[in-house]
Order: structure tokens, then sequence, then C-alpha cells
């Protein structure tokens, strides 16, 4: 019996629109043979749709605009979903069977959605066809309508607000696309399908949830009643291959002497802090100092949830565990920070502060492990101080601003700033020494900062760049007693000198 006939109670209407005029099965039709009305509003949606042409252009496949879905949209749904049930009819409980890798079931499943396709002789042309078992398979075992952003390396983020409205990210710009799930329901079982993966789960008594998608994607879930107009998923990508310095000086986001510097800074084991605001690229500059590291260190890395990509062979990767359903079982970062002092590191690489970790994080610092890294959200230098000295108040020590601002400045060498500016493009704008303490103050001096005077093109990009100040960094004394060569030409001398406390 075809799946028309066994499913026509789910969707009578759609499935008798499947039947030609003689009220018999239709069969497939000559190339050269007069289409159907249903197959012509099939056809419709992949000649409109932007992702049914396999993506050839990354311009056209995200639409600006979201309008409500048309009668052929609703035909080629109701195929879907016919065939999903059917699907689930055939599979049964092998959907979950662990004994089958990804592959398998994948490749399974292509086969009978295939074999269902055909017995339901619905007249699609074969690119129709690929395109129906692709998003069927994408809504049975992977991420519905999102599967197509993950798998498009322009993306950066996907932000989905309501099951209607689903945002993406590219080159820093938000885009609105026309792709939608079907209902909340829908959203909501692709949210508890990615929070199930990783040990977590969802609902009204835990209504929101941390998780990472198996390629290290972070994700960001919020339902009802938190979230008032739906359930909302936030997803950040992150590349697939390592961003390198040199990917980073063609992106103008840092030039070539200021690349110089930082790696001189990083071998001669300066503590370095990176600060940033949200989405600014943080962990990517992370990762890009990290590579300077050199490969005889042990690195221990600690973080919330596993982001960065080190490219040396001696690393420890820790990663912090929230409490399980019970309240019980958490391990926060503080904890593996103090653990981490164990472990005899050479580095530690701490993702991001942001509680009290940061009080023994500072106090590895000065304590012997030269040459930690970490990130913190701040929107300048002297606000990343700022927030450091928040950071550790909130470790519940009840410690003098004094000496928190002077466990800091004795702590921290560097800050590098880095900023997206409102041409969506990211950019080192301060590369910042912390000197030391002058009354209750702590000094910095300003070595690179970003041109803004330059102004902007005829596209509003900012043609301006980081340039040197001209002042000379204390701390390359340091790298002529290890030996470590910087060009004087570095630091300039154009732009004049000062710096601010």
């Amino acid at each position: 019996m075809s799946l028309s006939k066994r499913l026509a109670g789910i969707s009578g209407t759609e499935a008798s629109t499947a039947r030609n005029t003689s009220g018999t099965e239709p069969t497939n039709p000559s190339p050269n043979a007069p289409v159907s009305e249903p197959a012509m509003r099939l056809r419709s949606v992949t000649d409109g749709d932007p992702w049914a042409a396999a993506n050839t252009s990354s311009n056209t496949s995200v639409q600006e605009g979201l309008g409500a879905p048309s009668d052929a949209s609703q035909a080629m749904t109701a195929v879907k979903e016919r065939a999903s049930v059917a699907l689930y009819e055939r599979m049964g409980s092998r959907m979950t069977e662990s004994s089958m890798d990804e592959l398998e079931l994948h490749q399974y499943v292509r086969d009978e959605l295939r074999s269902i396709i055909e017995e339901d002789d619905i007249p699609l042309s074969a690119a129709e066809r690929t395109r129906l078992v692709q998003e069927i398979i994408d809504d049975v075992i992977g991420l519905g309508p999102l599967q197509r952003f993950l798998e498009d390396d322009s993306l950066t983020e996907v932000m989905v607000n309501g099951h209607e409205r689903i945002y993406v990210e590219r080159e820093g710009k938000l885009l609105l696309t026309n792709v939608r799930f079907s209902s909340e329901e829908h959203l909501r079982k692709i949210i508890e399908r990615i929070v199930t993966k990783v040990g977590r789960r969802i609902d009204e008594s835990s209504p929101l949830v941390d998780a990472r998608l198996a390629d290290g994607s972070r994700v960001n879930a919020i339902i009802p009643p938190l979230a008032v107009g739906g359930s909302s998923l936030t997803i950040r990508k992150f590349g697939k291959t390592p961003l390198t310095i040199n990917k980073l000086m063609s992106l103008g986001t840092i030039t070539p002497e200021m690349a110089e510097l930082l790696q001189a800074c990083v071998r001669a084991r300066l503590n370095i802090i990176v600060s940033g605001g949200t989405g600014t690229g943080k962990t990517t500059l992370l990762n890009v100092l990290s590579s300077f590291i050199p490969t005889d260190e042990r690195i221990i890395t600690v973080e919330d949830a596993v982001e960065l990509q080190l490219q040396q062979d001696h690393v420890v990767r820790l990663e912090s565990r929230p409490r399980n359903i019970e309240g019980k079982g958490e391990v926060p970062i503080r904890e593996l920070v103090r653990n981490s002092l164990r472990m005899r590191p050479d580095r530690i690489v701490v993702g991001e502060v942001r509680g009290g970790e940061c009080l023994d994080m500072l106090q590895a610092m000065n304590t012997g492990h030269d040459g930690s890294i970490s990130t913190v959200h701040a929107n300048s230098p002297r606000d990343a101080i700022s927030r450091l000295e928040t950071l550790v108040l909130m470790a519940g020590m009840d410690l003098p601003l004094r000496a928190i601002r002077e466990q800091v400045a004795s702590a921290v060498n560097l800050i590098v700033q880095i900023s997206r500016l409102r041409d969506g493009t990211r950019r080192i704008t301060h590369v910042t020494e912390v000197q030391g303490m002058e009354g209750e103050i702590v000094t910095l001096q300003d070595a690179f900062v970003f041109d803004y005077s330059a102004g902007v093109d005829s596209e509003g990009r900012f043609l301006g760049k980081p340039i040197p100040t001209g002042v000379r960094p204390r701390f390359v004394d340091r790298f002529a007693e290890l030996g470590i060569p910087i060009s004087p030409a570095v630091f300039g001398a154009s732009f004049g000198g000062g710096g601010y406390r």
C-alpha cells in the first residue's frame, strides 16, 4: 500500500492533491509529459528556495525578507510530514540504537526514505527527491532547518527568535532568513535533541541551558516561561580550521608590527589579558596568541565550554561541569584553576574569567606561572582593570581595594583590546602595557591604538588601522634579556607619545 493511502487520515486534503483527476495514484511522468499541479507547486518551492541549489553562492543563500508561507510551501510540508511518519513507523527503536554509528544511521535513513518516496509515487524530479530526503533527515536526526546554516562556513552565528524568525550573522552583519520551524513544538524538539546529547535537560523547571554541539559550536537555549515570545536558541559557530596570525593580518584585524610585538610577548612569558565585548573575537584571538607558545611547554586550559583550539601536543583541557538534576555535582572554573596549579603547568590558559576564579588566576600569575593568558568582558583597557577588580571581589574575600589593584598591577603585563566596529569587522583597538601602581591608580600605557581619524570608505568600512604610539614599552628590556629579537621600527614614532592613567 502506498504512503498516501496508509496515512490519508493524517492530512486528507493534502493527500488527495497527490492524485490525478481520475482518482488514481499518479505515476512517474516522462520528461516531456505535462506536469501535474501538485508537482508544479512542489517545484515552485524548490525553485524559490535559496537553499535548494547546493548553496553555490553564499550571498544569495540568506534572504532578508520573511513572508507568509505559500500554498506550495504548505504542500511540501505535508509531503514531509507523511514521509516522516512513515519513516518512524519503519525504523522504530533503530533510530536510537547505540550500535549504529552516525554514518550508518544516515545511510540507513536515506535508503528507507528513498523507498518510502518511491512507493508514494509523488511526481518529483531527481533534485526535488534529493532535497526532500535531506530535509527529512535533518528533521529526524539532525537539527531541522538549522542544519543548513551549521554547514555554511560563511556564517558565524545562528539566532532563533521563536519558531518563525531565524537570524544569522555573516561578516559581522545580522540577516533575517526566510527559513522557519513548522511550530513551537518543532523548535522545542530540536532544542531537546541538542541538550540531551550532552547529558543536560531543559523543561519548565530548568528553562535555560548552555551546551555545545559535536563540532564545538556553543549553544544557549531558553524556553517559556522565561522566554515570553517563544523558545530562543543561539548558536555560536567556530571555524573548522583555526585562524592563523597571517589570516588575521589579511582581514585587517592586526598589523604585521603588532603581530611581531605580540609574538615576542608570548615568547617572553608575559601575562596577557584579551579584553572585548560579546562576539568580538576574544576566543579567536586567544587561539592565535596561544599558537606562539613553544611546543616543549605543558599547557593547561580551563574553560566553561571547550572552545579553544590549541595546536600544541602537550595540552591538558579542563572543562567545568554544571550541577545535575538533583542540584549536585557542580565543578566550577575556580576549582579547576586551583587544581591546575597542582598539574605542573608551564602555561595556564583560562578561556574566560567571569567570577571568583579571577583571584586564583592572578595568584597563579604572581607565583611562578608566567605566560598565562585569559579573556575578560570589557570595553577598554581601563574598563578591563576595573572588571578584574570586581571579579576578585566576587571571590568572597574581604580584601582592601588597594591590595586588589596591587595584585592586578603585579600580575598582568599586557592588555589586548579587540572590538567589533560598526562596519562588522573585528579590529584590535589597543595594545596596552600595565606599568604598575602610582598612588591608588593602576598605570597604563598604550603601545598601539586604532586610528579612527582615517574615516570610512564608500561602503562604510573603516580605513584606519592600529598604529604605534611611538612609546617604547618597559617590557622590551625583558626581550633583550631573553634574547628575543624585535625590530625597533615596531613602535614607530609618527603618532607621538603619552599614555593615560
